[in-house]
C-alpha cells in the first residue's frame, strides 16, 4: 500500500518512450525497408504496460487522492500529468493503421484531456504563488509536445482546422519557454542531476513539430525544414555533452532520453523518404540503433529498480 502511495505520475513517461520506439521501428520497417519485423511486439507490450500503469495510477487516485494533489501542485510534477494524454495521443498515431476505429477513440480521449490539461497547467503558471525560476526545467516542454502531437493522427480523423488549433498553441507556448528556459540555464544555477536527462525533451517540440506540420501541409518546405535541422543541432549539442550525460546514475528520469530520440529518429527518416537524400538514410539507421541500444538499457535498469524495490519510495 506504501508503494502505490508513492507510485509516481512520471511513470507514464515509460509509454512515450516505448510508443515513440515503436513508431520509429514502423516507420523503418517501411520506409528504409528493416528487415527485423518487431514492432508489433514492442506495440502489444506498449499497450499492456498502459494499462498496468492507468490501473495503478487510478486506484492511487481512489485510495490517495491527497497524494496526487500533491503533485498535481508540484511546480515540477505538474508537468508529467500530460504524459496520461500524450500516451492515449501516441497509441493512436501507433494503431491508426491496425485499427482505425479505435485509433480514433484513443486520439479523442488524449485530444480532450491534453486541452483540458494545457488549459489547467497554464491557468496555473499565470496564477501561481509559489514557482521560482529555478523550478524550470525542460519537463515544462511536455505540455506544448503533447499539443504538437495532435495533429499527426488528427488530420485523418477531423478537420486540419482542429489539428492547426493545437498546433499553434503547442509551437507558441515552445518558443516562449525556450526563451525562458535559456535564461534559467544560463543566468542561474544548472539543473540538479536528476534532471540532466530531461535536457532531451529540448529536442522533441522541433522534431515532432516537423513531423506534425508535414502531416498538416503534406509537404517538406523551407519551415519544415527549419523545425527539423533546428531539432537535428540540438541532437548533435546533446550528444556532444555525451561525459556529462556518462555520468549521472540511473534515475526514473533516465526516459526523457527516449521519446525525444524517438522523435528525431522519426523526423530523419520522413526526410529521407520525402528528399531520397543517402545521408538522411545512413543518419536514421545509426539513430535508429542508438535508440534501441538506450531503449535496452532503460528499460532494464527500470526493471532492476523495480525489482529492487527503488521506485515508489517516498522522496
Amino acid at each position: 500500500m506504501e508503494r502505490l502511495k508513492n507510485f509516481p505520475i512520471n511513470f507514464f513517461s515509460i509509454i512515450l518512450g516505448l510508443t515513440g520506439f515503436t513508431l520509429a521501428l514502423q516507420r523503418s520497417e517501411t520506409f528504409l525497408h528493416n528487415p527485423i519485423k518487431v514492432s508489433s511486439i514492442i506495440l502489444a507490450l506498449t499497450i499492456l504496460i498502459f494499462l498496468v500503469i492507468l490501473i495503478i495510477y487510478f486506484l492511487k487516485t481512489v485510495k490517495f487522492r491527497s497524494e496526487v494533489l500533491k503533485e498535481f501542485n508540484h511546480p515540477i510534477k505538474l508537468s508529467f500529468f500530460p504524459t496520461i494524454s500524450i500516451s492515449f495521443i501516441m497509441l493512436s498515431v501507433a494503431l491508426v493503421k491496425i485499427d482505425f476505429t479505435i485509433s480514433k477513440i484513443l486520439w479523442i480521449v488524449g485530444t480532450i484531456g491534453q486541452l483540458l490539461l494545457t488549459l489547467k497547467i497554464i491557468s496555473i503558471w499565470i496564477q501561481h504563488t509559489h514557482f521560482e525560476i529555478l523550478h524550470m526545467n525542460p519537463a515544462w516542454f511536455i505540455p506544448a509536445v503533447g499539443n504538437i502531437l495532435v495533429p499527426i493522427s488528427g488530420v485523418d480523423f477531423f478537420s486540419s482546422e482542429i489539428s492547426w488549433f493545437f498546433f499553434s498553441i503547442g509551437f507558441f507556448f515552445w518558443i516562449i519557454l525556450m526563451v525562458i528556459f535559456f535564461n534559467r540555464i544560463i543566468f542561474h544555477h544548472p539543473l540538479p542531476e536528476r534532471l540532466l536527462p530531461t535536457l532531451f525533451i529540448l529536442i522533441a517540440p522541433p522534431a515532432v513539430g516537423f513531423i506534425s506540420y508535414f502531416k498538416i501541409s503534406g509537404e517538406i518546405n523551407d519551415f519544415s525544414k527549419i523545425l527539423y535541422y533546428y531539432a537535428l543541432f540540438l541532437t548533435l549539442l546533446l550528444f556532444f555533452q555525451i561525459k556529462m550525460f556518462g555520468k549521472i546514475k540511473f534515475y526514473f528520469s533516465w526516459w526523457a532520453y527516449s521519446f525525444p530520440l524517438s522523435a528525431i529518429t522519426i523526423a530523419t527518416i520522413l526526410m529521407f523518404h520525402q528528399t531520397q537524400f543517402d545521408f538522411f538514410s545512413y543518419l536514421s539507421i545509426a539513430l535508429l540503433i542508438i535508440l534501441t541500444f538506450v531503449i535496452g538499457i532503460i528499460f532494464y535498469k527500470t526493471v532492476i529498480a523495480i525489482k529492487n524495490k527503488e521506485v515508489c519510495v517516498e522522496e
